[in-house]
């Protein structure tokens, strides 16, 4: 173990004891019998103390980080450097493996919870990759920490190599673009009563009644089906003016109860802006009642999963 700011280049094993309820370190070969409090910091991605009381300001590298974050996998082992900054506001690198190269960094946790913060984080890293000219990234699930290269290639790359060629070649030139539909029910609820003359007229006939069980069951459910049916035609006329631009859809889970469409698209790189316009349209044909959420540029997570 080297002292990085010692003015010796001090190399030696440390001695840990506690001294009046600190933890204390000792240079075991070091010129002076070095003892004091351990100040913890991280520097270049490991674990550091400073031993506050020394002769000198001494800092020696204490404990290397964790591991690896992974973030996504590029179609090249020639990276320029990225000036760019991941979890913990630690620096991009690259890795090579075989024709792959692997966007990381140097982990200061032994794990990280899925906060909104985290998962912003990871995405931001991956976007601004895309960003710095290299569109075609794979990108790699939350969380994802690996200890040495040797176990990236073994458990990732051996028994994928085809699937990652096959995945980069269908990425090649396209981007992913992402929509979310949210409707104001109780607004869609008003509307339907208002065109729809016959289910008005027996809502209200109903008005006023002491009405059975049988009755109530029997109202609510037609209005339940006309209210999908309503949702259905809006979900239809998006899928007719969006679907002809996309090579390939996935349409995932609705994320709250007042989401009622969320799909993600494949299209070519330079059609976003016609594929934008047709977001606008469908807005003023809607009338502006609906909250569309259009992500134009974020990493193809949809279409680049391991398992064909």
């Amino acid at each position: 173990m080297r002292g990085a700011y010692a003015p010796y280049k001090l190399m030696g094993n440390l001695d840990f004891r506690v001294d009046n309820g600190c933890w204390c370190v000792r240079g075991a070969y070091a010129p002076y019998k070095l003892m004091g409090d351990l100040d913890f910091r991280v520097y270049n991605g490991c674990w550091c103390v400073r031993v506050a009381y020394a002769p000198y300001k001494l800092m020696v590298v204490l404990i290397m980080g964790n591991g690896l974050y992974l973030y996504g996998i590029l179609p090249t082992n020639r990276v320029r450097p990225l000036a760019l900054h991941g979890l913990d506001k630690q620096p991009i690198q690259t890795h090579p493996v075989d024709e792959f190269s692997f966007l990381y960094s140097e982990t200061q946790q032994e794990r990280y919870l899925a906060s909104r913060r985290n998962l912003l984080g990871h995405e931001d890293v991956l976007e601004k990759v895309m960003e710095h000219g290299y569109r075609s990234v794979l990108p790699l699930q939350f969380g994802l920490i690996v200890k040495d290269w040797a176990h990236v290639k073994a458990q990732l790359i051996v028994p994928y190599q085809d699937r990652l060629k096959e995945l980069f070649h269908k990425l090649e030139g396209k981007r992913e673009v992402g929509v979310k539909i949210f409707w104001e029910e109780t607004e869609e609820l008003n509307l339907l009563m208002t065109e729809n003359q016959g289910l008005r007229e027996k809502r209200d006939s109903l008005e006023g009644k002491r009405l059975s069980m049988d009755e109530i069951i029997g109202i609510g459910q037609e209005i339940e089906w006309a209210m999908k049916n309503r949702q259905q035609g809006i979900i239809e006329k998006f899928q007719q003016l969006l679907n002809p631009l996309a090579e390939e859809i996935v349409e995932n889970d609705n994320l709250t109860s007042a989401m009622i469409y969320n799909a993600a698209y494949l299209i070519p790189w330079d059609t976003e802006p016609q594929f934008g316009d047709k977001i606008e349209e469908l807005d003023h044909y809607f009338n502006n009642r609906l909250r569309i959420r259009y992500n134009n540029f974020t990493a193809p997570f949809n279409f680049a999963q391991l398992s064909s």
